[in-house]
């Protein structure tokens, strides 16, 4: 493949324009900078036939795994092939900017509505948009940099902690290499962190690692482990990289040598770094899962300075701030007479006494007369109206309120669905089983709904002759069969305290 096509601007101005997903963003910006040399464009079907039976592209260039654009189908049909100045399409960046030409010279049909386009590839423009584009070196810029050595490679794809930053320089002086960053960047990346907060992070260590070059590149997630880490090595090895230092499960390829850390822990006798094997286990510390870490930054406790630099732990505080700054729904669901709506009255009024929140309560039989009028009683309509009280309590959480939920919401489908809303505006979501036995429940009966029911008088009655769906997903069972609602209010402040939603206080007696 070839990218020294020339074309006239008005076949680019009449050339149709499509965005490709994020990971196919990242491949093009890979394409065009040369991090996938030799590949100059997206793959064919000779070349992915050929692939699958030799590793090889359909001209004999060895690489890894598929690199390819899926178009809608009826874009595709209206490229001409055998036309050079109608196979041409125009890739654009999410806000619609030209980022790229492509010469398509295969078409085929794809599932769900695509069709697989290959060809080459040709930048328009001067690609200067994105996060930290003076971070985004050509691999051509980079090795032009690097000093004639071996050249340790790291792909940071997640913040460096004194162990990984140990490992690092014990890597460095065994090789004697200089050291290369990698950091990924972008939509469809291979970290959980914001790009931002991610290179801040590697920045705020750099005064911890030995004298290294730090590069943003573009490195996306095609959602399979092993294709993942021949990619990553791959990029490496076009950015100079002779030696490639695992953070992970990350694979041999593109003839680099990989090299697999020990493990280390810290040795309290002097306050080092140590192969674990070499420290008495009286005297010895591991190194923090990723889960230990972020819970302590949601509880708003400080991460241990024996593993985390201070620069470092301010950048992933100032990114993930503790749990009591975020907003919150507490959803509490259970059969009608379980105690749910008492409990979360009790629970509301608490955290407005304490002061910390602003609380909304959505109790169920408010919510159906203010906001669910005219809906029945069927699964839809039940499915509606848990909705609805999702959607409202997701948009007081976005903006850092606390809503309280009780409504039964006996379908599980549903509940899953009011915790998405809440997580995907960027709170939280507890769901509160309020698990009392059904016979308990038609003891109370305060309004008297059992007793019809049990009488043919009311059809639809959850637990009765409709189901309900016990949750598996519940952050919290309560039964009130055998505790009062003080107990039950105090079990789930004491779990919005220990998981960090709330500040510890004394509650009034």
């Amino acid at each position: 493949m070839s990218n020294g096509w020339v074309l006239p601007e008005e076949v680019l101005r009449d050339a149709p324009a499509y965005t490709p997903r994020p990971f196919e963003l990242a491949d093009l910006e890979l394409l065009l900078t040369g991090a996938y040399a030799p590949l100059s464009g997206f793959m064919t079907r000779a070349d992915l036939t050929s692939l699958a039976r030799r590793g090889r592209t359909a001209d004999g260039t060895p690489w890894p795994v598929p690199v390819t654009l899926h178009v809608p189908a009826a874009l595709a049909a209206g490229l001409e092939l055998d036309n050079p100045l109608r196979r041409v399409l125009v890739l654009a960046d999410g806000e619609g900017a030209p980022i790229a030409a492509l010469d398509v010279n295969d078409v085929w049909p794809a599932r769900d509505g695509t069709a697989g386009v290959g060809g080459t590839v040709r930048r328009l423009g001067d690609g200067g948009h994105g996060l930290f584009q003076r971070l985004r070196r050509t691999p051509e810029e980079v090795r032009d940099l690097l000093p004639p050595t071996r050249v340790l490679g790291v792909i940071a794809d997640r913040p460096l902690h004194r162990p990984q930053l140990a490992q690092i320089a014990h890597a460095v002086r065994t090789l004697g290499a200089h050291l290369l960053v990698l950091i990924p960047v972008g939509e469809g990346g291979q970290t959980d962190l914001p790009s931002e907060v991610l290179v801040r992070s590697i920045f705020a260590a750099r005064d911890r690692m030995p004298p290294a070059t730090l590069v943003a590149v573009p490195i996306s997630t095609h959602g399979d482990e092993i294709s993942d880490a021949l990619l990553r090595a791959r990029v490496a090895a076009n950015y100079g990289v002779t030696h490639l230092l695992s953070t992970g499960d990350a694979l041999s390829g593109a003839g680099l040598r990989v090299l697999v850390p020990r493990e280390l822990a810290y040795d309290n006798r002097d306050g080092q770094w140590r192969w674990r094997d070499d420290i008495p286990p009286r005297n010895r510390r591991l190194a923090l899962r990723r889960e230990e870490i972020d819970d302590l930054l949601d509880r708003g406790f400080p991460l241990p300075e024996w593993h985390t630099p201070p620069a470092v732990a301010k950048e992933l505080a100032r990114a993930r701030p503790p749990r009591r700054h975020w907003g919150l729904v507490l959803f509490f669901t259970g059969l009608s007479g379980s105690g749910k709506s008492t409990i979360a009255r009790n629970v509301a009024d608490t955290l407005r006494e304490n002061g910390d929140r602003t609380v909304t309560l959505l109790d169920g039989d408010v919510v159906r007369r203010e906001l669910s009028a005219g809906l029945t009683f069927s699964k839809a309509d039940r499915d509606l109206n848990v909705r609805r009280i999702g959607w409202v309590a997701a948009e007081i959480a976005r903006h850092r309120g606390v809503a309280i939920c009780c409504p039964i919401a006996p379908y599980a489908e549903a509940r899953a669905t009011a915790r998405a809303m809440a997580i995907g505006a960027g709170a939280g979501f507890l769901l509160v089983h309020v698990a009392t036995p059904l016979e308990v429940c038609e003891q109370r009966d305060r309004k008297g709904l059992y007793a019809r029911a049990r009488a043919g008088q009311l059809t639809g009655m959850t637990g009765i002759d409709d189901p309900y769906e016990e949750p598996v997903d519940a952050d919290l069972v309560l039964d009130t069969s055998g505790m009062e609602v003080d107990e039950a209010v105090q079990a789930v402040m004491h779990h919005l305290t220990e998981t960090g939603w709330v500040e510890p206080r004394l509650q009034p007696a």
